[in-house]
């Protein structure tokens, strides 16, 4: 059975290129666009890793990843964040809150995937 990403991304250009370099790489992928819907997506499915953006409507990426790692049934998701505004205070924020890995955007297809496939693999 393929492992399973879910991405949470609002901004289509980014969304769509993350959806084509993590299919490429054989996983399931789902998209959702706010906060609230990535916390929706995640009690209703299973889900290996969450590509998690920090700036949603709704609610951030900080407090949807605040929520997975207070939810039992999601201890074993792998969670990596990822900012435009890239800095070294928003990355031990995102650490601190229990994301996996962190990368700032514009990111480079082979750090992503890279990234991803290490944080799959670790599962």
């Amino acid at each position: 059975m393929a492992k399973s990403v879910l991405v949470v991304e609002d901004e289509d250009s980014i969304a769509m290129a993350l959806e084509f370099l993590i299919s490429r790489q054989g996983y399931d992928l789902t998209r959702v666009s706010t906060g609230p819907a990535a916390i929706e997506a995640l009690s209703e499915g299973a889900h290996d890793l969450v590509v998690l953006d920090v700036m949603l409507p709704g609610c951030s990426g900080y407090e949807v990843c605040e929520t997975i790692r207070k939810t039992a049934s999601c201890a074993h998701v792998k969670v990596m964040m990822m900012t435009a505004r890239g800095g070294a205070i928003e990355e031990r924020k995102a650490k601190a809150l229990g994301a996996d890995a962190f990368i700032a955007k514009p990111f480079s297809h082979v750090e992503l995937t890279d990234t991803v496939n290490r944080l799959i693999r670790d599962d």
